[in-house]
Parts: structure tokens; C-alpha cells; sequence
């Protein structure tokens, strides 16, 4: 086998260490060779680790990527990085069937020291390992190697050179029990003759991780030391790596004094706690957000943390608290329009209002939303020239367009989208915004189009290619459609909309076997998932094994007693077991979910028949034949029957 070894110990390179590392191995061949399936991936393999640019030419622009940070509005997390990753390894899983197919040795992947991996490279090797196939591509992870012990003839400041040499990671225990007990003046000036050495010319991966560790531990952690933190802090935001962002703010919030360097502890401790949400970790990020408050006695501080935890609970807390949210909000408004400087109170009233208008969509307050973002938009462009504060204007044009969407203002809406995709053709939630137009219009060939664009130029977002399936599907392409809904369950076999979807289909082309399989796949992974539950008593009426239906059906509504496929299809499972009063009850309950439905009222009205009730039946019969959708056909026999 072509066997590449990787280190990702997390000292070296922070995210990605050893990732990077099999790029430059294989990059160089693959872009000789096969040049469109580099370029296909170009976006993935570029984004964490830029320095691959030297291998394969610079990324692409983006109004993110190309406004400076102090105006930077839009910010990715751990789900970007894990779709980016997911791009990666599709790349690789490529590359290897092409290097087979070309007769090439298979390829075999040996990540060691995994123990210390930054959890952007454990995530990695975790979907690699799912998803790649041993026949073209093996992946081997290994720990710290064990050793015998051997007499080492070095000497006690050898040995502590030789560990500070490693930047932190060598597993000898000579070394290390040297380095544990030096005088701590010697290992200051160690790591500061390390870190001399590497930083002139660092990667980004490098100043994250082995420049960083060594300048904490230098002669000057709170000032050389701080300044090179802040600076892989800043390029870890602006990526979207969470853990480190979490793990850089944290480290340092501790070389810095709140008193007399505010400013750098409000970033490293507002940026990690946003951070701390993307990884659900909503207790620590509330945590840091009320440690701030209770430091500082600045307007602005203040207002950073309000608005902050007012997205906490209009967001992410579970149950979401809007009314919470836009107390906080209002006072994030209020700290925002009392800033000294003129400027500055100009853009954070802007930046509090979208935040306002944000709250007021979720409190159902379409209007007033609308009315705070077409006011935020007016006073930038009178205020402003063209080219200053590009992003957030963008994010403001993006909330109008989804507002007039909400508001079933579809032509105004489609026009903004497509603005913004002239002015950010990129960024692809416009090109997904904008489809969903279309298909509400009817318009799918146009929606497709947008899927197509997207898919190219993007990471593989499940949820792009779950919608491009559905719409794939809408226009009979069922080849397409399973193409998609495949490589969404390849990525995220959890996905359970997907799954779903995947098994309705194979069951309508006949195939229930297949059906049954992917869903009891995904009840392994998620075993009280309703849906799911629902659908394998589905299949079974499919069968017409209502009997063995019942169980699966019940279960679901053990989980969600008001889910309404599960209660229709309980219902059919006791009607033809010969029970059409409990199939009523049931049915009756579904009616108050979903309100008036001309298939239920049937379903309820044959129920009801069934019962001897014939003028119960005749008034679900004329209530259905009254609403659009209805199966006129079958209601009108139906009633015969009745008569």
C-alpha cells in the first residue's frame, strides 16, 4: 500500500493538524492528474488550511473573506467546519477509487498521536473511517506508541531541549520528566528561543499551535504572548473553528488584565462565548457572558453582553424565551444609542436594531421586524459611502429579502435575492433563498438551477442536496433523487428528514425491503425517533400486516402523541382489524392537528360508516367534498353508500 503517516497532535498545527499533512502528500499528484476533481473541492480543501494555496492557487473571494475583521458580522461555527470537512473526505474517497482505477497502490492513511488531536481533526478521521471504502483507502489511528525503556545517554538539558523541541508533544518520558522538573527562568528561555526560530514565516496552522504554546510559556505570556493569541484567535473566528476559538479565548482571557487591557478581554471572551453556542454548550457561554457584566461598567461591554444572551433565549435555549430576549435586546438598543463617538453609535444601533428586528420575527412580528431593517438599511446608505461596512449591509439586505419572503411578498423577495447573489455570488443560502421561491411559484426548473449553482461552488450542506432531492423528485427525477438523498446519508446517516424520504421512496417504486432497511438503520441510530417509529408501521400496512404495524405505530405515539401520520395510519391499522370506532378516535384526534383535511375527513367518514353512523359519515363526506384537494370521485361513491 502508498501508506502516508500523519502526526495530529494539536501543539504543531492546531485544527487540522495532520489533515494538512496528507493534503501535501497527495495535492501535488492530484492536481497533475486529475485537476477538475481538485478544482471541484477547491473551496473544502482551501478553507481551514490556506497555505495549501502554494499547491493548488488561492481561493476564491467572498465579502466575508475579504472585509477586514473589525467589520466582520457574519461568522461560521462547527457545522461550516464539518461540512468542510465532509468535502475533504469526499475528495479523498475520490482520489483513492481514481488512483485505483489508474492502477495505483492503495492508499493507507496512519493518524498517530490522535490522543492529542484538536477536535477538528478527531472529527475528520471519525467521518473518514465511517465512510471511506478499505478496498482503495485504509485509515489507521494510533495513540501514543508504547516503548520499552532504554538507557538514554543524554543529558538533563538535553533532555528539556529535546521536549521543548517537540513543541510540547514527544511522549518520552525521560524527556518529559526532565522538562517537569527544570528551573522554570531555563525553560522560559527555551521557549522563547523556539518560538524566535518558528515564527518568522509561520503558517497560520503553526502560529496556532506550537507559536502559541511556546510564547505563553516564554519570558513575556502577557505581552508577546497575548499578541500572537489574539492573532491566531482572530484567524480561528473568522474560519469558524469553535473548539479553538473556545480554547485560544479562554487561554487568552488568562494573559490578559481585564483592567487595564479591556478591549482584548471583551474579544477573547465575546467571541468564545459565541463560539461555546455553535457546540451547544449554552451554560458556559451564558457563564462568560455574566462574568463580563460583572467586570466591567462600559456602555459597550454592557451592550455586547446583552445582546448576546437576548440571542441565547430568542435562539437556542430550549424552551426559546422571546419575551426574554427582547427585554435584553431593548437594553442592547438603549447601551448602543448612548455611545459618545458618533460613528460608532451609528453602527451599533444599526447592528442592536437587525438584532431587535430579529427577536420581532420570532415573536411573530413580521412587521415591525420589517419596519427595523428597512430603517437600518436607510440611515447606512445615507450615511455611508458604498464601500464601508459591505458585510453587514449584506446581512441587512438578507433579512429584508426573508422577511418579504415570510410576508408573502415573493416578487420583491426573488429581486433581493437575486441582488445579493450578484454581489456575493459565493455565499449560497442566497441561491437556497431564492429557490425556495421558485418552487413555491411552481417555477422548478429555475429552482434547480439555483441547487445546481450552489451544489458546484459550495461545501455539501446536507440540507442543499435533501432540498435538491426533493425537488429532483418533483420533477420525476428519480435517479437524481436518490443520488442526493444517498450522499446526505453517506455524509450524516442521522438525518433523519432524509431518511424518511429516502424510505417513502423506495417504498412507492416498490422496493419495501429496502424501505424497511434504511428505516430500522435509522432507528439504530436514533431508536424513540417517532418518524421513524411511524414509518416502519407504515411499511407494514404497505405489506398489509396490520398486526405487526400496531406495535411500531404505537411506540411513535408514545413519543409524540399528537403526530399526525402516525395517528392516521393507527387508524387504518384498526379499521381493517375490524376496530373502525377506535380508528374514529383516532382519526378525530388527527383532525385537531391539522385542522380540516379532505383525506382524513374521509378516512374518518368510512370509519364512521363502518359504525352504523351513516349521517356522521355523510357530514365528513360533504365537509370534504367542500375543501380543495378532495378526492371527489371516492366521496361521492362513498356517500352513495351512505344513502
Amino acid at each position: 500500500m502508498h501508506v502516508i503517516t500523519a502526526v495530529c497532535h494539536h501543539r504543531l498545527r492546531g485544527p487540522y493538524t495532520g489533515v494538512d499533512t496528507v493534503l501535501r502528500a497527495l495535492l501535488p499528484d492530484a492536481q497533475q492528474r486529475w485537476p477538475e476533481l481538485v478544482e471541484q473541492h477547491k473551496v473544502e480543501l482551501l478553507y481551514g488550511i490556506p497555505e495549501l494555496a502554494e499547491l493548488i492557487g488561492p481561493a476564491p473571494s467572498t465579502l466575508a473573506s475579504a472585509g477586514p475583521f473589525s467589520q466582520r458580522t457574519r461568522f461560521y461555527g462547527a457545522q461550516m467546519i464539518r461540512c468542510m470537512s465532509q468535502g475533504i473526505v469526499t475528495f479523498l474517497i475520490d482520489l483513492a477509487r481514481r488512483r485505483a482505477e489508474a492502477g495505483d497502490q492503495p492508499l493507507c492513511l496512519v493518524f498517530k498521536d490522535m490522543h492529542a488531536a484538536e477536535p477538528t481533526t478527531s472529527e475528520f478521521v471519525e467521518l473518514l473511517t465511517r465512510r471511506c471504502d478499505p478496498a482503495t483507502l485504509q485509515v489507521v489511528v494510533s495513540t501514543v506508541e508504547e516503548a520499552e525503556p532504554e538507557h538514554d545517554d543524554r543529558s538533563h538539558d538535553q533532555l528539556v531541549a529535546a521536549y521543548i523541541w517537540s513543541d510540547g508533544t514527544s511522549a518520552n518520558q525521560a524527556e518529559i520528566d526532565a522538562y517537569d522538573n527544570a528551573d522554570p527562568a531555563v525553560l522560559q528561555r527555551l521557549h522563547d528561543e523556539r518560538a524566535d526560530e518558528l515564527e518568522p514565516g509561520a503558517d497560520w496552522g503553526t502560529l496556532i499551535g506550537a507559536v502559541t504554546y511556546h510564547r505563553e510559556r516564554g519570558t513575556d505570556p502577557h505581552g508577546r504572548g497575548q499578541e500572537v493569541l489574539d492573532r491566531a484567535f482572530q484567524f480561528c473566528v473568522e474560519t469558524g473553528f469553535s473548539a479553538a476559538v473556545v480554547d485560544l479565548g479562554i487561554r487568552g482571557r488568562a494573559v490578559t488584565d481585564p483592567a487595564t487591557q479591556p478591549k482584548q478581554y471583551l474579544r477573547f471572551t465575546q467571541h468564545a462565548a459565541s463560539a461555546l453556542v455553535a457546540l451547544d454548550r449554552l451554560t458556559e457561554s451564558l457563564e462568560l457572558y455574566l462574568d463580563l457584566r460583572a467586570k466591567f461598567t462600559d456602555a459597550k461591554v454592557h451592550m455586547t453582553v446583552s445582546y448576546g444572551i437576548a440571542m441565547l433565549h430568542t435562539r437556542f435555549f430550549v424552551p426559546r424565551d422571546h419575551e426574554a430576549a427582547i427585554g435584553w435586546q431593548n437594553n442592547a438598543y438603549t447601551l448602543a444609542s448612548l455611545l459618545p463617538d458618533p460613528a460608532e453609535r451609528r453602527t451599533y444601533e444599526v447592528f442592536q436594531a437587525n438584532g431587535l428586528a430579529l427577536v420581532e420575527m420570532h415573536r411573530g412580528n413580521l412587521k415591525r421586524a420589517l419596519e427595523l431593517v428597512d430603517g437600518g438599511i436607510a440611515r447606512l446608505n445615507d450615511e455611508l459611502d458604498d464601500q464601508e461596512w459591505v458585510l453587514h449591509r449584506s446581512q441587512l439586505f438578507y433579512n429584508r429579502a426573508r422577511l418579504h419572503a415570510a410576508l408573502g411578498r415573493a416578487d420583491e423577495a426573488y429581486a433581493e435575492f437575486s441582488e445579493l447573489i450578484e454581489l456575493d455570488p459565493l455565499y449560497t443560502d442566497y441561491l437556497s433563498e431564492r429557490a425556495k421561491i421558485s418552487r413555491k411559484r411552481g417555477d422548478l426548473e429555475a429552482a434547480l438551477a439555483d441547487y445546481d449553482r450552489a451544489v458546484q461552488i459550495g461545501p455539501p450542506f446536507p440540507e442543499l442536496y435533501y432540498n435538491r432531492g426533493t425537488a429532483r423528485l418533483a420533477v420525476e427525477d428519480v435517479d437524481g433523487a436518490f443520488a442526493d438523498f444517498d450522499y446526505v446519508l453517506e455524509m450524516e446517516p442521522g438525518d433523519v428528514d432524509t431518511r424518511l424520504t429516502r424510505a417513502e421512496l423506495l417504498l412507492s417504486t416498490g422496493d419495501a425491503q429496502a424501505a424497511h432497511a434504511d428505516v430500522v438503520a435509522g432507528l439504530e441510530l436514533s431508536p424513540d425517533e417517532p418518524r421513524l417509529l411511524a414509518m416502519l408501521g407504515t411499511i407494514e400496512l404497505e405489506q398489509d400486516q396490520p398486526e405487526q404495524a400496531l406495535p411500531h405505530l404505537d411506540a411513535a405515539l408514545a413519543g409524540d402523541p399528537r403526530y399526525p401520520a402516525a395517528l392516521v395510519n393507527r387508524a387504518v391499522a384498526h379499521f381493517r382489524l375490524g376496530r373502525a370506532a377506535t380508528a374514529v378516535d383516532d382519526l378525530t384526534l388527527a383532525l385537531d392537528v391539522v385542522g380540516a383535511d379532505p383525506d382524513v375527513l374521509l378516512n374518518r367518514g368510512m370509519a364512521y360508516l363502518a359504525c352504523a353512523q351513516s349521517e356522521l359519515a355523510m357530514q365528513d363526506f360533504d365537509a370534504a367534498l367542500a375543501l380543495p384537494g378532495a378526492d371527489v370521485e371516492e366521496l361521492q361513491h362513498q356517500l352513495e353508500l351512505c344513502r
